[in-house]
């Protein structure tokens, strides 16, 4: 478990030295940028932009020019954040440990700091250094289908106006609003490493197995975890009365799931070498307790 451990640093630490290097210049909308970094730079374990730099070395590429794509997904990970806590959306005050970004800020603030983000995000792949037109057109693609009306912002209107009843239901708003980004995230480290076509649907096989894992997981440590493991507010989703998986499935149905989905997306690398760190990836954010 050490190498792992030592592995995911080393991608966590190259993510962080991006991320605190942007929006740092003066200029005359410093509040716009200030609000920008206080989200981005609040913590968090970095899952999607560590699961493309795995993805393209496994592939044999080289995580340095997966870079940009990788810290392309935190910026639209994290505009969804500050969208998510507005008063309109979940109308949370908590975001990892510290106030929201409409808390301090102002929900207006809080709004263009997300659009900044989620434009500045395919800037950052359009001037990739690395990488060629073509794979910065692949790019765009991939990270646009999900996060857009077929991804990720479609689950969160599902969410919003609580359409999920059901465990099928429950399926696809996690697939939209939390698996095609973590889907994306396989995808483009595939691309960065300019490995062969058949290489995708594999990488978001394993994506989406563990976005499923991730998401029910976290619908049990919103019922299991303390407020201060979490970093924001527990129980929200029943306060609102949102169905999640623990109301459908139960704890112990919600751990099959989670043990299932697992064993399913460490079965999709089963054709690759060098796949060991991947493999425990997705054991550890099974078993994770926050």
């Amino acid at each position: 478990m050490g190498d792992y451990q030592q592995q995911y640093q080393r991608y966590f630490d190259e993510v962080e030295q991006a991320l605190q290097g942007l929006f740092c210049g003066q200029q005359p909308y410093d509040r716009l940028q200030e609000a920008m970094r206080y989200s981005l730079l609040a913590g968090g374990k970095r899952v999607r932009p560590v699961l493309a730099l795995a993805f393209c070395q496994m592939l044999g590429g080289e995580p340095a020019e997966a870079l940009p794509l990788a810290c392309a997904l935190e910026l639209v990970h994290t505009y969804s954040l500050i969208h998510d806590d507005l008063p309109c959306m979940d109308d949370d005050d908590m975001r990892r440990g510290r106030p929201t970004c409409h808390t301090v800020y102002g929900e207006a603030t809080a709004v263009l700091a997300g659009d900044a983000l989620l434009a500045e995000a395919f800037r950052m792949i359009a001037e990739a250094p690395g990488l060629s037109c073509e794979q910065k057109t692949e790019a765009v693609g991939i990270l646009a289908r999900a996060c857009g009306g077929d991804g990720m912002v479609a689950g969160q209107l599902l969410d919003v106006e609580q359409i999920a009843a059901n465990k099928d239901e429950l399926r696809l708003l996690c697939r939209l609003k939390t698996g095609a980004m973590i889907q994306a995230a396989a995808e483009l480290g595939c691309v960065a490493a300019g490995a062969s076509p058949e290489t995708r649907p594999v990488a978001a096989a394993y994506g989406g197995h563990i976005g499923l894992a991730f998401q029910v997981r976290d619908d049990m440590l919103n019922v299991t975890a303390s407020e201060a493991e979490l970093g924001k507010p527990v129980g929200s989703d029943r306060a609102e009365c949102k169905k999640t998986f623990v109301d459908v499935l139960g704890l112990e149905g919600c751990g099959a799931v989670v043990a299932e989905e697992t064993r399913l997306a460490k079965e999709a690398l089963a054709g690759f070498e060098n796949a060991e760190f991947l493999s425990r990836m997705a054991d550890t954010l099974a078993d994770r307790r926050m």
